[in-house]
C-alpha cells in the first residue's frame, strides 16, 4: 500500500450563508521611526514571510486605510557576546515595510505621555523635593575654574 496523506477539512455543515471568519495568520507592529519620515509613510514590523502585496492587501481589506506604495527591507539580527560562556547571540531577523499613504494622507504618533506643567502648591511635598533636586544639581555641577578636572583631583 501506498503511503497516503489523507487531509481532514471541516465537516460540512446544512445551512446557508456558511459563516466563517478568516483571520490573517500575520501579525504587524507599527513602529516609531528612528529617522525622521515623510508624514505620509508609516513603518511596520513584519515577519519575513510576509510580501509587498500582502502588506498592501493587509491594511486595505482589513484596516480600509489606502495605500499607495510599499518598500520593504529585511534587517539582520544583531551579533553581541551576551552569554557567560562567551558565546556570540544572534538576535532574529526581521523584515521593515515602510507603507506611504495615499490621498494626501498623513499619520502622526500621538503623544502618549504629554508633559505637564507642574504647578505645586506652597509648601507642599512635591514642591519641597522639586526644590531639593534643583539644589542637588546645582551643587554638583562642575566648578568652570577648574578647567574640567573633577573636584576629587584636587591637591
Amino acid at each position: 500500500m501506498a503511503n497516503v496523506r489523507r487531509i481532514l477539512f471541516p465537516l460540512y455543515q446544512f445551512g446557508n450563508p456558511q459563516l466563517r471568519i478568516f483571520r490573517p495568520t500575520f501579525n504587524m507592529t507599527l513602529v516609531r521611526p528612528g529617522k525622521e519620515q515623510p508624514p505620509d509613510t508609516v513603518q511596520f514590523r513584519i515577519p519575513l514571510e510576509m510580501t509587498k502585496f500582502d502588506v498592501k492587501n493587509y491594511l486595505e481589506k482589513i484596516y480600509s486605510v489606502p495605500v499607495a506604495a510599499v518598500r520593504t527591507r529585511i534587517q539582520f539580527g544583531t551579533n553581541k557576546k551576551k552569554n557567560h560562556l562567551n558565546q556570540r547571540v544572534k538576535r532574529p531577523d526581521y523584515k521593515v515595510a515602510y507603507v506611504q499613504l495615499a490621498q494626501q494622507q498623513t499619520f502622526q504618533f500621538p503623544d502618549i505621555f504629554p508633559e505637564k506643567e507642574k504647578q505645586h502648591e506652597e509648601g507642599s511635598a512635591e514642591e519641597m523635593q522639586e526644590k531639593f533636586m534643583e539644589d542637588e544639581r546645582q551643587r554638583q555641577k562642575p566648578d568652570p575654574r577648574r578647567g574640567g578636572v573633577t573636584e576629587w583631583f584636587g591637591l
